[in-house]
């Protein structure tokens, strides 16, 4: 500190110090008071060099350094031909979720301009994208969101929501965390079916109704007469018992545990972005446990983005890939900056594994619990050729208040082309579930003919 205060008193000039010199006392009684006046004239002639040359330091600089000098607004418009640069599926997310009610349809692209200069042109698809949010608006739904994804690449091919209730929570209906309810059979399944303990056509006892929630009974079988089903039968009617033992009596807690962390449970999805991470809390009791693996454990919560990730991993044989909402970038000259490129995030399970679970939400839609939105009265599919795999969910819930029905797919199941998660929330009444906004949108994508889809 003492170094500091030297060089700053007998190397730098100040105001102050010229202050106090001026009003100090002499020590020679023979000097002329009148001294410092010679001082104050070459001050008057410095102080204008002086500026002049802080001025003219950008040119002086832009001379020795070999750039040319520019102005601050000229700087400003040839960074924006420039921007955005080194962008990840991460950073690119967090951009275009945060410009995305700013973007609209130009033509088939759907874009958003960047303030800084340059376009957003984002991996959604027009017609799907607008089918989905005709359906919501035609049946006023209170609470709905839909995210479409291509299993392949991770585009995001459609991010829609509606509420009459609440315009604000439409907004970011997407990134939030609901309960997951019927959807974590799947997580099960996974847990039970890579031990090799079962197979899509295991058969298992149970005890209890269908849709019971009275855990503690599930696992106290009678000596005779114990319903009994196969797991893909089950998978399809979604029922609770089965998935209960299945988790607490044949795959086991920790391997319960260990499969929600695969499946993206209690990690950031996409770090940085607004997409909020899946929780699963521990369970701590054997009832617990079995409500969890039967998805009726209110603490598993799940976002509607990573619930169609979720889907799109399986379709795509277990390696999850990362979501992206922007398919390019281009720049104030319309010259492509960025371009999305496949990011693999985690492995969820071996293809053999995948492949089990495939088969165990055929059923779903050909005699489970979406088979009625997937067929008319006569019971002729309204799909044809298309095999689809799926899974429902249904529980109450509180934020917001209502009954909650989601519904998972993707297809064709022998060469994933589209997987989704729709999530509707009703009061008593309603008007539609889940399984018929996933079936209005697969029919939208599947109906058209092949050269429209992206």
């Amino acid at each position: 500190m003492q170094d500091f205060k030297h060089l700053t008193s007998k190397g730098r000039f100040s105001f102050s110090s010229l202050k106090r010199r001026q009003k100090a006392a002499p020590r020679n009684s023979f000097k002329r008071l009148e001294e410092p006046k010679p001082r104050k004239t070459r001050l008057r002639v410095m102080l204008p060099l002086l500026a002049a040359a802080i001025a003219s330091y950008p040119i002086f600089s832009s001379v020795f350094s070999g750039r040319p000098a520019v102005s601050s607004t000229s700087q400003d418009t040839d960074s924006t031909s420039k921007l955005p640069r080194d962008l990840d599926v991460f950073s690119s997310f967090r951009l275009g979720a945060g410009l995305l009610p700013t973007a609209r349809f130009d033509g088939n692209r759907f874009t958003a301009p960047i303030p800084e200069g340059g376009t957003i042109v984002y991996s959604i698809d027009n017609e799907l994208q607008q089918r989905v949010e005709q359906v919501m608006a035609q049946f006023d739904v209170p609470y709905g969101v839909f995210v479409a994804i291509e299993p392949k690449t991770g585009k995001v091919l459609a991010l829609a929501s509606h509420s009459s209730m609440s315009p604000a929570w439409a907004e970011r209906a997407y990134y939030g965390v609901y309960p997951m309810a019927s959807l974590f059979k799947i997580v099960t399944a996974t847990a039970a079916l890579e031990q090799g303990k079962v197979t899509p056509d295991t058969v298992i006892p149970f005890r209890g109704g269908l849709y019971s929630e009275s855990s503690r009974y599930w696992s106290t079988l009678p000596k005779r007469g114990a319903q009994e089903m196969d797991l893909t039968t089950a998978m399809g009617k979604s029922v609770n018992p089965v998935f209960g033992r299945l988790a607490s009596d044949i795959a086991g807690r920790e391997s319960v545990l260990r499969c929600a962390e695969r499946y993206g449970f209690n990690h950031y999805l996409l770090p940085g972005t607004p997409v909020q991470p899946s929780k699963a809390e521990h369970p701590q009791t054997e009832d617990d446990l079995r409500l969890m693996g039967a998805g009726l454990g209110r603490e598993v919560k799940i976002s509607p983005v990573h619930a169609a990730v979720m889907m799109a991993a399986i379709a795509n044989g277990g390696t999850m890939l990362a979501p992206s909402l922007v398919d390019e970038i281009r720049n104030t000259k319309d010259k492509v900056t960025y371009t999305h490129v496949p990011r693999t995030i985690r492995s969820i399970a071996a293809p053999e594994v995948t492949a089990q679970l495939s088969q165990m939400l055929s059923s779903s839609v050909t005699r489970g619990t979406s088979r009625r939105a997937f067929h008319d009265s006569h019971g002729r599919p309204k799909i044809a050729n298309i095999n689809i795999a799926a899974k429902t969910g249904s529980i109450n819930g509180t934020d917001p208040e209502g009954h909650y029905s989601w519904f998972a797919a993707y297809a064709p199941i022998e060469n994933p082309q589209i997987a989704l998660a729709a999530l509707v929330v009703n009061p008593d009444k309603w008007k539609i579930k889940a399984p018929y906004l996933g079936e209005q949108a697969l029919e939208a994508f599947f109906m058209r003919g092949p050269e429209s889809r992206r």
